[in-house]
């Protein structure tokens, strides 16, 4: 076992910004460390080819702000559909125009010349949660993101399951029977996400009592200030949709059998209001539900590359060109 610390760069794509850090693991096992962190703005409409750009350059900047480190290589969560093969992004939607068939795995690996793993971001989220968020020291976790969006991932024995497509985790698009007829942002209706979002708690608040400041639609962190504070309108709300979101996940702790779920997101903020009797009843098949805000999804990217990636999931081979 190496007595040395190890350093890996770690990037979190998202359609608003692009987060880049470097990580230290200590040889001691212990809690990685940021050592090195930065933003820059993602720009998703000047489409994909600028955003690979910002990414490739948060990188370089990220190593040249550390030079004295031997950074091992760099892991990556990302928006969209990434190809569990390659690395490159198989599918994103509109809110990413031109991000759909980059090729970010293949390319970087090229241009970094070191090792380079892509992963979904929901998916790296999940890793992060189960490694060293609130779902760390359970043998399986299923993480949920509920802020404007609802995706989510199930780790097993430290491995995030993928999918085929690289697609597992897109539980927002779940059948859900309080959303029946209610359109879904990705087109379809009747999903989960059309009525335990942010966006979707905002909606359902206008709907019934119209919106909290006049000036604009409500979003989830409205109602759940509200609800906070007593608000009878907010609980009511957030009640409804803390029941479908325990529906829902009571599904999917049947299918999976986690030891311990995990809730995370912007939404989540709510506290006692997502604490609720109802959705918490709704998972009694859980053995256990954590309720918490993580930051450990970029610390996720970093594992996909931190030692010898055993725990993780296929390994990574060298990049020959020419």
């Amino acid at each position: 076992m190496s007595l040395e610390p190890r350093y890996v760069c770690s990037v979190d794509i998202g359609g608003t910004k692009i987060a880049s850090a470097i990580l230290e693991y200590p040889a001691s096992g212990g809690r990685p460390q940021v050592v090195y962190s930065a933003e820059v703005p993602t720009c998703a409409q000047e489409g994909g080819e600028a955003v690979y750009a910002r990414i490739e350059g948060a990188i370089r900047a990220a190593l040249e702000e550390k030079p004295e480190l031997r950074v091992l290589g760099v892991g990556l969560g990302s928006a969209g559909v990434v190809d569990p093969k390659t690395g490159a992004i198989a599918y994103a939607n509109a809110i990413m125009p031109g991000w759909s068939g980059i090729e970010l795995g293949p390319r970087l690996r090229e241009a970094l010349n070191m090792p380079v793993e892509v992963i979904g971001d929901v998916q790296a989220h999940a890793l992060g949660e189960a490694h060293w968020g609130a779902g760390r020291g359970h043998y399986s976790v299923l993480c949920l993101g509920i802020g404007t969006g609802i995706g989510g991932g199930y780790v097993e024995d430290g491995r995030a399951m993928r999918g085929f497509h690289g697609a597992a985790g897109h539980m927002g698009h779940i059948e859900c029977t309080a959303a029946a007829g209610i359109d879904c942002a990705c087109g379809r209706s009747g999903h989960l996400e059309s009525v335990a979002s942010g966006t979707s708690i905002g909606r359902m608040f206008d709907e019934r009592y119209g919106r909290v400041d006049g000036s604009r639609p409500s979003v989830g962190r409205d109602v759940n200030d509200l609800c906070c504070a007593g608000d009878e309108r907010g609980v009511d709300v957030i009640h409804d949709a803390g029941f479908s979101l325990g529906a829902s996940l009571g599904s999917l702790a049947n299918i999976l059998d986690p030891e311990v779920i995990v809730l995370s997101g912007g939404v989540i903020h709510g506290k006692d209001g997502w604490r609720s009797v109802t959705l918490v009843g709704r998972l009694s098949t859980a053995p256990h539900l954590a309720l918490q805000s993580s930051g450990a999804a970029r610390r996720a990217c970093a594992l996909l590359i931190q030692g010898d990636l055993q725990h993780l999931g296929r390994p990574w081979k060298p990049h020959t060109s020419g």
